[in-house]
């Protein structure tokens, strides 16, 4: 692969005019050969195989992101604060495989240097030595090492590394740090999975949105529940996640990711920190509203709609340079 850049035989661009997001074609040529394969809709899907005139794949239909999601059950903020307060403990204690598996990525990336080594210079003495620098430090280290292609295992959320990165360990990292117990933990673990993968249901399966943000809405409201906060407090939280960080955008996996989930997890905690004063931004301020589940669809609306023409000239940019 290395050899065909530098001998410049391979050329990427921006395929035009078609309804999905998620859309990758391939073709390659040798000699009087060619042979073409397309991926659509979801990231294993082949939809179309040839070599030649010979067709030996050719089920391409409109796959768009939001098609993709309409078997999924329905959510909201309710059944999701119900289903992680009250299931039985037994049968939510599997999340905690996610803080086992993350813990140890972090763990790992700290002994070295990854990508831009953010997680080193979270920990390099300016911000302290406390409870939220070790939630940013441990959520970067993780997010460095799998951006910079370490080979350590992450549990993902939505299928995403990066997002069961942060959804998972600034919620275990301040439970354990502040003497939570148990099933504090694994409920707030619960919390965090569940309301970031709800908030992705309805994203859908790609956006110019970052990850990011979904993850760290999800975070928030787990570490709201840590520090006490009621029902209506966890809502709080999710007001001022989208209040805030709203717009920020994907360009790609990369060793820069670490920043963005730097930023999220930063915000989560101050905005759980706010829910717990009962200061929360409200329904005359921009995309915020009275509801919790509205201004979640609002977010929403924004990175699947809103964000159409942003995504567009992101690939374009980074598909020129």
């Amino acid at each position: 692969g290395k050899l065909f850049i530098q001998d410049k035989k391979l050329k990427v661009s921006l395929k035009e005019n078609i309804a999905e997001k998620l859309y990758i074609e391939v073709v390659s040529i040798r000699g009087n050969d060619q042979a073409k394969a397309i991926i659509s809709g979801e990231h294993t899907r082949f939809v179309y195989l040839a070599k030649n005139d010979e067709v030996t794949l050719s089920s391409r239909e409109l796959n768009t992101a939001d098609e993709a999601e309409k078997g999924d059950l329905h959510l909201s903020f309710d059944k999701v604060c119900e289903f992680a307060c009250t299931t039985p403990l037994d049968e939510l204690r599997f999340i905690l495989e996610s803080v086992e598996v993350n813990k140890a990525a972090a763990a790992e990336s700290l002994k070295g240097t990854y990508g831009h080594g953010v997680a080193q210079t979270l920990s390099g003495g300016l911000m302290g030595n406390n409870v939220y620098t070790h939630m940013l430090s441990y959520t970067a280290a993780a997010c460095d090492a799998r951006m910079a292609g370490a080979m350590i295992p992450v549990m993902s959320n939505s299928g995403s590394g990066n997002q069961g990165i942060t959804a998972t360990l600034p919620v275990s990292v301040f439970a354990e740090e502040t003497g939570k117990s148990e099933e504090e933990l694994i409920r707030a673990l619960t919390l965090s999975h569940l309301m970031t993968i709800y908030i992705k249901q309805s994203l859908g399966r790609l956006s110019g949105l970052c990850g990011a943000v979904v993850a760290a809405t999800g975070s928030s409201c787990g570490i709201t529940y840590l520090m006490g906060g009621s029902r209506e407090q966890i809502g709080f939280a999710i007001k001022n996640m989208i209040g805030n960080i709203t717009g920020m955008i994907c360009d790609g996996a990369k060793p820069s990711c670490a920043l963005k989930v730097s930023n999220g997890v930063s915000t989560a905690t101050l905005s759980a920190m706010m829910a717990m004063e009962n200061k929360v931004v409200t329904a005359v301020e921009g995309i915020a509203a009275e509801e919790v589940d509205k201004t979640i669809e609002n977010l929403t609306k924004i990175g699947r709609f809103g964000m159409l023409e942003t995504d567009r000239m992101i690939l374009e940019i980074m598909t020129s340079k």
